[in-house]
């Protein structure tokens, strides 16, 4: 870094030279230690955001699948049973790719009432972690 001093100014020929000298302040390499960790870091959320946000996407989707479902199941003619249901919502988990089996659909009716549950697990792959989420879904058919 360069220092201007009011004291190293000399007179010649009527003009004013300044004259600088050179500080340095021993902060060699740490803003590129800086950056790389910067980089690390933010190429590691990166990877974590690929490989989950599309489960949580799909679960979203899911969960909008659910929930039409559920509102609709009654109004349909000839109504739903329950295994209907079930297969619904079973070939919406197979569309979407995730990985809930048909047992894990929960359907139950109660006179005109129907309540649709699933939980299910999924596992993230992050190289260095196994990380496991559980995921709990529910709808009901109760009016707006």
């Amino acid at each position: 870094m360069l220092l201007a001093s009011p004291y190293r100014i000399l007179l010649s020929g009527g003009f004013f030279i300044l004259r600088t000298t050179c500080i340095r302040d021993g902060q060699r390499g740490g803003g590129k230690l800086n950056f790389f960790i910067t980089i690390i870091v933010l190429g590691a959320m990166a990877f974590c955001a690929f490989k989950m946000v599309p489960t949580y996407f799909a679960n979203y989707q899911l969960q909008d699948a659910i929930t039409t479902e559920a509102r609709f199941a009654t109004s349909t003619y000839p109504r739903k049973t329950p295994d209907d249901i079930q297969n619904d919502v079973y070939k919406k988990i197979q569309e979407l790719g995730l990985p809930a089996k048909r047992e894990d659909v929960k359907v139950t009716t109660d006179g005109s009432l129907i309540t649709i549950s699933l939980d299910y697990a999924v596992t993230f792959d992050l190289i260095v972690y196994q990380l496991t989420h559980q995921f709990h879904l529910a709808a009901d058919s109760h009016p707006i």
